[in-house]
């Protein structure tokens, strides 16, 4: 029987040359061989080959040597011995009698059954692989088990070969189990083509919908908060719980009630009935009728992670006025959606109201370059404290820090310091943060990079990324001046003089300066997520003990949309539903913990999440003194003491943190289970303020802190390099890019709070010392 694996988030492939796919699947035995190797220069020079020979190698098909013909015929069988041997890796823990309940409720009744179906799963394999070198079929039309393989393994290495190896079973043994009327039941319950029908109470109102569109410090926000400010009762939704927190704040000083609602922490003013609400998007509600709802940074909504987010409250939000703020790319798509829900859709195009322009040298790394006014932009929190540290000593002035996951009090006393003219504050290191609308009076923006880390290695940053960020010099009013102006809701902004971009690398200052002449493409799709109705109701056509991972792909795989939506990834969410697949538990329960901020790659992250969910299946034992996974004991050694000192000490208090983070989440959606919110709260400013203190001792070798940034540099223009050249356009995933285009996305916001990583790579922390384990300092120090 031919086997078909359906898999939604793969690269559409319509048609692939043999020249072409050569080259590509080329890269597969790169990366094999490398590892073999696990030489790192191995792996870079192979990849240079393959560079090279794409550079050679523009013939048509009818022209390909019959020596590419036995490379390419060599390739796909390595590819082929690759797949199975990660199968029978997966299979040492997945096999009959370690898994036999899964496998069971997947309709394979015996061992003996199990290693008949396995038999014909690696046959399938080896067919696919055979296709493909035969007949040169490698789309996704043509030969879709050789095509979901090999896309998982470019874009997620061996974890995502192993990963769809898995879930490509699963959809194997599932393949005849069910009549075509139960297979037409699945595609009904899967039909999202029309999302805006899960909002009925909206549908019945007629909105009118305000578009504000324009660059960075166009005043666009700035509009749109003066028409919520002057609404009886309101909503803001923005993407970062900063900002919420910001809007929260500015409320407050122009006395107005307000509650604050983000996934760890909801403020609700105390005998008041009528409010204004200042949310992240995922928490903005979709049942409360209010007169005006601005829904900040829109096109977000066509992110491949959160975008779902976005969708949600722009189809869902009840506000008689709905004003959207973002970038002119989303305009097209955001009209297209009104007419089809029969809103009225108004467009407010603005232009940036002080001049921005990128200069024409970088720094040169010399942090004596810098001047009053500059703000230091990078990735990971190790890296903001050693450069404010290394900029203090260069300079003999003061360096304020900014970023997302400083205590609220904190990062306002902070941006405070650096608005402020009239003191030593001249500089400010800060993250990316900054690049989603916090005001502070910054004169240029400096790059420390621009690269940054995402799940399968580095990468470079996308245009709409350099530009946010960039777009934050020469800020025309901040939020400081606003709240002084709550006197006076006619006052104007004061205009300045304009800002500069510019990086300490002068390879840094080219990617700027393109981005700075290149523009986004056009937002064409929004996000989706499967609403856990769908969820339920598919559910309840398996047994009770099926994975609910799988369910989840089989929806996935299945699912209908219009060209206006796409599926947004499940990334972690399958490996979440399989780590707390053990406890008994609705799946409505289960659904909760898939959209949680699990940190999994964290030390211990996985097993915090299963006492977490062995909590909830149990009802019980969630006192945060009873769980045993969270290791709250690290809040007794002392920081002066030599363990203290090791970087792996860091990573682990990093880890509680997130713990922490994870229990008030699961605090209010699961309030009977996880009782000691209180205790919770005092126990994470307790580690974050451990973690300042560790972070501001830190001390780094500059010339080593350059070295790793350019070789980090080198690996993500190769990676950037050659995947463009091996996918092209169909280098993203169908749900990404429905017409073969790359979406651009505004920054990593992986999660509504965007707490900044606290290193973008392990060896980060290996390269830091602190007072009392400084080594001697050597020449090159």
């Amino acid at each position: 029987m031919p086997f078909l694996l359906h898999a939604s988030r793969l690269a559409r492939t319509s048609y692939v040359s043999r020249p072409f796919f050569f080259h590509h699947a080329f890269s597969t035995v790169t990366r094999q061989t490398a590892r073999k190797g696990g030489n790192r220069g191995h792996k870079q020079r192979l990849m240079s080959k393959l560079d090279g020979a794409m550079d050679e190698d523009d013939t048509d098909v009818e022209f390909m040597s019959i020596k590419q013909r036995r490379e390419e015929q060599k390739t796909y069988s390595i590819f082929r011995k690759v797949a199975l041997y990660r199968l029978d890796d997966l299979l040492r823990t997945h096999n009959w009698s370690t898994k036999a309940t899964e496998y069971m409720a997947l309709g394979v009744a015996s061992q003996m059954d199990f290693d008949r179906e396995i038999k014909q799963f690696r046959q399938s394999i080896s067919k696919a692989c055979d296709l493909a070198a035969e007949k040169g079929a490698v789309s996704r039309t043509d030969n879709p088990l050789f095509w979901s393989l090999r896309h998982a393994f470019v874009t997620a290495d061996l974890p995502g070969l192993i990963t769809e190896l898995r879930y490509g079973l699963q959809c194997f043994l599932m393949r005849s189990k069910f009549p075509s009327s139960i297979l037409a039941t699945h595609q009904a319950i899967a039909d999202m083509r029309y999302p805006y029908e899960w909002f009925p109470a909206t549908r019945a109102l007629q909105r009118t919908v305000h578009l504000h569109v324009g660059p960075t410090n166009s005043g666009k926000t700035y509009n749109a908060l003066q028409a919520l400010l002057n609404a009886k009762t309101g909503i803001y939704a923005g993407p970062l719980r900063l900002l919420a927190h910001e809007v929260y704040t500015r409320f407050l000083a122009k006395g107005k009630s307000c509650a604050l609602l983000t996934g760890e922490e909801q403020r609700i003013p105390k005998d008041v009935d009528v409010y204004y609400r200042s949310c992240t998007v995922e928490m903005a509600p979709v049942n409360t009728v209010v007169d005006v709802a601005v829904i900040d940074e829109i096109q977000m909504i066509g992110d491949n992670e959160r975008g779902w987010a976005w969708t949600q409250a722009f189809l869902g939000v009840q506000a008689k006025e709905l004003h959207l703020c973002g970038e002119e790319r989303a305009v097209e798509l955001i009209q297209s959606l009104c007419a089809t829900i029969g809103d009225k859709c108004i467009v407010h195009r603005y232009e940036r109201l002080s001049p921005l322009n990128t200069m024409d040298k970088s720094l040169g790394s010399n942090l004596g370059n810098l001047e009053k006014g500059d703000a230091v932009v990078s990735f990971s929190r190790v890296d903001i404290h050693s450069l404010k540290k290394a900029i203090e000593e260069k300079t003999g002035k003061r360096c304020a820090i900014v970023y997302g996951s400083l205590p609220p009090e904190t990062r306002a006393q902070q941006a405070a310091l650096f608005n402020d003219p009239n003191n030593n504050y001249d500089f400010l290191a800060a993250s990316d943060a900054i690049g989603m609308g916090l005001n502070l009076e910054i004169k240029r923006v400096v790059f420390d990079a621009t690269h940054k880390r995402d799940g399968n290695g580095y990468r470079q940053m996308t245009v709409s990324e350099v530009k946010q960020i960039g777009g934050r010099a020469g800020r025309f009013r901040t939020a400081n001046q606003a709240i002084q102006s709550s006197g006076d809701e006619t006052t104007q902004p004061i205009p300045n003089p304009g800002g500069l971009v510019t990086a300490f690398q002068k390879e840094d200052l080219a990617v700027i300066q393109e981005a700075f002449n290149s523009q986004p493409q056009p937002i064409e799709t929004a996000g989706l997520q499967p609403p856990t109705s769908a969820i339920e109701r598919l559910s309840t056509y398996f047994p009770p003990n099926t994975p609910l991972s799988f369910i989840l792909v089989r929806l996935r795989d299945i699912a209908r949309l219009s060209s206006r939506y796409h599926l947004c990834h499940l990334k972690e969410m399958l490996q979440i539903a399989d780590l707390i697949q053990p406890f008994p538990m609705s799946i409505y329960d289960r659904c909760v913990f898939l959209n949680a901020p699990v940190a999994l790659r964290d030390p211990m992250g996985s097993q915090v999440l299963q006492s977490f969910a062995q909590c909830v299946s149990r009802m019980e034992g969630g006192d945060l003194l009873d769980i045993r996974e969270v290791e709250l004991e690290l809040l007794n050694v002392n920081l002066a003491e030599p363990k203290a000192r090791n970087s792996d000490f860091l990573r682990r208090l990093e880890a509680l943190h997130k713990s922490i983070t994870l229990y008030l989440w699961l605090s209010y959606r699961f309030s009977g289970v996880f009782r000691s919110q209180n205790l919770a709260f005092y126990v994470k400013g307790l580690i974050e303020s451990r973690i300042n203190q560790l972070l501001s001792g830190i001390n780094r070798s500059e010339l080593k802190r350059q070295k790793r940034l350019e070789s980090i540099r080198k690996r993500a223009q190769t990676q950037q390099r050659v995947r463009e050249r091996l996918l092209g356009e169909t280098s993203e995933v169908e749900d990404e890019a429905p017409q073969g285009e790359v979406i651009e996305h505004v920054g990593d916001w992986n999660q509504e709070g965007h707490e900044e990583p606290l290193y973008e790579d392990p060896e980060q922390l290996k390269e830091i010392t602190r007072p009392g384990s400084e080594p001697k300092k050597s020449a090159e120090q």
